[in-house]
């Protein structure tokens, strides 16, 4: 996690970009990668969803939602992202299409946030982005709905919506 004086400040910018919150974004993407050279990650880092937001908000990341179009459709999503599933259906196979559907809706020198329920698929959606040439591909930590509490219900540690970050419901 970014020290307090970060997140005040990313948290205080604008929506619109300027020199303050370019040399925000900076920080935090900084950040993310020598946190991720020190963990050994085969992607270019990890980033809270409230970070993620400020980097998307502001025009400098494209969210990636890399979930299911069910999930998707059943349990929500951010307007502002694309939809690249990693695996379909309920049987969650892999996509075999993930990267060359990549590939033709995102730039790959573009900095790239990539969402999921938990932050566990998107991290194997990082890395193999990063694999294929996507330099800047980070993790959006704890994911859409955030990790299983202690009654296996999700929504109640970490994610996009409890953060209460912009999502919307088909």
């Amino acid at each position: 996690m970014l020290d307090a004086s970060i997140d005040s400040a990313s948290a205080d910018s604008a929506t619109a970009p300027s020199s303050g919150s370019a040399d925000i974004a900076e920080t935090l993407l900084e950040h993310a990668r020598q946190q991720a050279q020190a963990d050994g990650l085969a992607y270019a880092g990890g980033l809270t969803p409230t970070d993620a937001w400020q980097l998307v908000s502001d025009g400098r990341a494209v969210l990636v939602d890399v979930r299911t179009a069910e999930e998707r459709k059943f349990v929500g999503h951010v307007p502002a992202g694309i939809h690249v599933a990693w695996a379909t259906g309920t049987s969650m196979n892999r996509n075999p299409r993930f990267v060359k559907e990549l590939e033709a809706k995102v730039k790959k020198d573009a900095v790239v946030v990539f969402l999921c329920r938990s932050g566990k698929r998107s991290v194997s959606a990082a890395e193999a982005a990063a694999k294929a040439g996507f330099v800047n591909a980070f993790n959006i930590l704890e994911g859409f709905e955030g990790d299983l509490d202690g009654e296996q219900r999700r929504g109640t540690l970490g994610g996009w919506r409890l953060r209460g970050l912009p999502w919307i419901q088909d």
